[in-house]
């Protein structure tokens, strides 16, 4: 038998359910006296089962046993401990996902993710149902490059799959989590596996996160950045005869919780004093030292989601057939404050709304002979998406906004205040302050995606094997924008009243005056104001795959490959009539994995180099009076290196470490704003990288105690003027923004025999470490107010387990 053979499992019939699935799998049997072996690690990343060792992709496994360690709750838990990968999770309704540098900086349905995630094969497509709370899952596939010939859409960065656990018939299994912790924490989640036949079984989960939040509001007390979510999972899986199976599941979560946290980090003078302009940035505050004052109206961040997967597997005599059906669908709330103040002469806000329904059907045919592997499918994809993005204000924050850019044609250089004031000269009871405001663009997105795909694995030899991959897309759009003029009802009905009483001709000052808008104000939104825009477009693309891969010896491999990862065009959901072509990343890669039986040593190794054609980013332009948001092309390239290793030191105590360098710049850029960024580095760090020991003492008939410790660090950011220009970095010396971090966490867990029983203490962020990740510019040069988010502080609990 070739060495290959040793560890290929050849995907025929049920095993093609792998793409969907796979284990964890035990070490090979031994006797007492043996010392315990490497486990193995199976994944499904090529659509067949095979050992992590034998796959020639840079791919990291999260276990089961790491998202315990680190009580992760979503994919935003578990970023510091995949080098390379970086979630935004702070609003779980508008995630962003970065995978070696690539991401997508935008938060419009008008722009595709360039990280695909998956969740048993099925694209969970934008990000507004994309984060969402981990319910049984059994492991965590990261593959790192494009991937379009093995997944479906938007994988020019790569993909993360996730994969669940499937009911089994075997036999019946319940099992609790509960966690209590500070800051108000309390997490309970519950599973029960139900078999109803031989061949039949139920698997149903449930869970309900809840927690006070780590800031509060200096004025009123109020505990922000609270989490209140709930989810469960059903899933039926069935026989029907010899070779077919049926897996049926759906998901459901509720999320109702406060919108975001922001703290204002410009000095204020007493009221009604305004904040000087233009803002000294070397003068802010550092907002993990300062209060945090917050008087959102209708602050929320909400989401209720749903998602119905049909698989069915069909095994034949030359292989198998696998079709997966999906249906999702989610509405989605994200309201926030963005002036870090409680004063409503500077109030603004922002609100996100989304309602997203899609279907995907895939079609797959796998098979092998002694010669070759094969896949071979087409995909179907149809998504419905409506969006609002909102800024809201009050009179008295326009007014001021008024007042700062100089437009009001009064002696006081304000306008609606001056109203004020003549009104009550005049003992007229009305008045113009206090009202809200409201500015909206509405977006539709309908897409059609069509893709045919093909992957064959040529075993040339028994040690050489040539890997060959090739997939067409068809992407088509149609778009639709409309700005409307600013909404202020209580404000026109104050105006009505002023001109039924002929104030406007006393005053000599037009009422057309106070009907005008201050968000969305660049040339097409003023030109298109209120008239529903409509355009379509479509791409087409063909990405290839070329693999070689040679086993030295059943412990040794190396292998090269170039692969293409391609997005889809499409629009800019705040600036009417923009649209940008595909983007392209060419990727070569070659590396080494290597074991070591005896040592029961495993390590990885790749270096990378990739160009990206045809960025397109959303950037904060501040070039002009009022900040907008414009599409930016970019080209850049990076040169990197990926490194894992395991080690099982002994049988009672392990060790892991990951770890990546890249090395980032733009090719050709220049920004909206004027800046040339060509060569420079865009932002991202040298390093990072992630590590973990456990050891595991065995106290005989009273179970045994297992002390786990992981520590994950991120360089510092490389600045640049872009980047500084883009709040990345630099900025003021009090905030230190792209500083470098560092992340401890610490686990001891006592499980008694037979695993029915277990309790643990952790602590996540053991030294407290704080960052400030983001900060809020958008009323920098009207308001002259900024607002800062900082990650969470140290959090710890206990947690209690049961299975049975």
């Amino acid at each position: 038998m070739s060495l290959r053979k040793h560890r290929l499992v050849v995907a025929t019939g049920t095993a093609i359910a792998a793409l969907c699935g796979g284990a964890f799998l035990p070490a090979a049997a031994q006797t007492p006296d043996q010392p315990k072996e490497l486990d193995k690690i199976t994944v499904t990343a090529q659509s067949r089962e095979q050992e992590l060792q034998d796959v020639p992709i840079a791919l990291q496994v999260v276990t089961d046993q790491l998202i315990d360690e680190v009580a992760a709750q979503d994919l935003g838990d578990l970023d510091s401990f995949v080098p390379g990968l970086v979630v935004d999770s702070q609003q779980p309704t508008q995630p962003g996902f970065q995978l070696r540098g690539i991401s997508t900086d935008d938060f419009g349905i008008g722009t595709d993710p360039a990280v695909g995630v998956y969740v048993d094969g099925v694209y969970a497509g934008r990000g507004g149902g994309v984060l969402l709370p981990f319910t049984d899952v059994e492991r965590i596939e990261v593959l790192k490059g494009p991937q379009g010939t093995l997944f479906g859409r938007n994988t020019a960065a790569g993909a993360i799959s996730i994969v669940t656990r499937k009911p089994s018939a075997a036999a019946t299994e319940v099992a609790a989590k509960l966690r209590v912790g500070n800051h108000g924490k309390q997490y309970v989640d519950g599973m029960l596996n139900l078999p109803v036949s031989e061949n039949s079984a139920f698997r149903f989960n449930a869970l309900i996160n809840h927690a006070d939040g780590w800031i509060q509001d200096a004025q009123t007390g109020r505990d922000l950045n609270p989490e209140n979510n709930w989810a469960t999972r059903a899933a039926f899986k069935t026989r029907l005869g010899e070779r077919t199976s049926v897996l049926l599941s759906w998901d459901h979560e509720s999320l109702d919780q406060l919108g975001q946290a922001t703290t204002g980090i410009v000095a204020l003078p007493p009221a009604p004093g305004l904040p000087a302009l233009p803002v000294d940035e070397s003068a802010y505050l550092d907002p993990r030292k300062v209060p945090t004052f917050s008087d959102a109206e209708g602050n929320e961040e909400s989401r209720r989601f749903d998602g119905v997967t049909l698989i069915v597997d069909h095994g034949t005599d030359w292989g198998g057939f696998t079709s997966t059906t999906s249906w999702r669908d989610y509405d989605s709330l994200n309201r926030v404050e963005e002036d870090g103040t409680n004063r409503r002469y500077l109030y603004v806000d922002s609100t996100n709304t989304e309602s997203n329904r899609s279907f995907y059907q895939e079609f797959k045919f796998a098979g092998s002979t002694d010669k070759i592997d094969w896949v071979a499918g087409a995909s179907y994809f149809d998504e419905r998406a409506r969006q609002t993005s909102e800024v809201n204000a009050m009179t008295d924050s326009v007014d001021t906004i008024v007042h700062n850019l100089g437009l009001a044609p009064t002696p006081t250089g304000y306008l609606f205040g001056y109203v004020d004031q003549q009104l009550g000269a005049l003992g007229i009871p009305i008045s113009l302050l206090g009202h809200r405001w409201n500015e909206k663009f509405n977006n539709t997105l309908d897409t059609r995606a069509y893709a045919v795909f093909g992957d064959v694995i040529w075993h040339a030899t028994d040690k050489l094997n040539l890997t060959v991959g090739l997939r067409y897309t068809r992407d088509e759009k149609k778009f639709s924008w409309l700005n409307t003029p600013r909404s202020a009802p209580e404000l026109d009905a104050a105006l009505d009243q002023l001109d039924a009483l002929g104030f406007f001709d006393l005053a000599g000052i037009p009422r057309e005056f106070f009907v005008f808008d201050v968000a969305f104000i660049d040339p097409p939104a003023l030109m298109n104001k209120g008239v529903l825009r409509r355009t379509s477009d479509s791409w087409t693309d063909f990405s290839p795959r070329f693999v070689v891969d040679y086993h030295f010896d059943d412990d040794t491999m190396v292998f090269a490959s170039l692969a293409k990862g391609y997005k889809a065009g499409g629009f800019n959901s705040l600036q009417i009539g923009s649209s940008f072509e595909n983007e392209d990343v060419w990727n070569f890669e070659t590396g080494i994995k290597k074991a070591f039986p005896d040592q029961r040593l495993q390590l990885n190794a790749s270096v990378y180099y990739y160009v990206y054609d045809n960025r397109q980013a959303v950037r904060l332009d501040n070039s002009t009076d009022i900040p907008r948001f414009v599409i930016d092309t970019s080209d850049l390239e990076a040169y990197g290196l990926d490194f894992d290793l395991r080690w099982q030191v002994s049988d009672a105590f392990g060790l892991d470490f990951n770890a990546g360098f890249i090395d980032s710049t733009y090719k050709n850029y220049v920004t909206a704003d004027g800046i040339d960024a060509s060569g420079d580095p865009t932002g991202l760090p040298y390093w990072s990288f992630a590590g973990g020991a456990h050891y595991r003492w065995d106290l005989g008939g009273r179970g045994d105690l297992r002390a786990s410790l992981r520590h994950a660090y991120r360089g510092k950011v490389r600045c640049s003027d872009e980047s500084r220009s883009q709040n990345r970095c630099g900025v003021s010396p009090a905030l230190d923004l792209g500083e470098a971090q560092n992340r401890t966490d610490l686990r001891l867990a006592w499980t008694s025999p037979q695993g029915r029983w277990g309790l643990a203490a952790y602590a996540n962020n053991l030294f407290d470490h704080q960052y400030v990740n983001a900060l809020g510019t958008y009323g920098k040069t009207v308001l002259g107010t900024v607002g800062a988010r900082v990650s969470e502080p140290r959090t710890f609990g206990l947690e209690f387990s049961a299975r049975y």
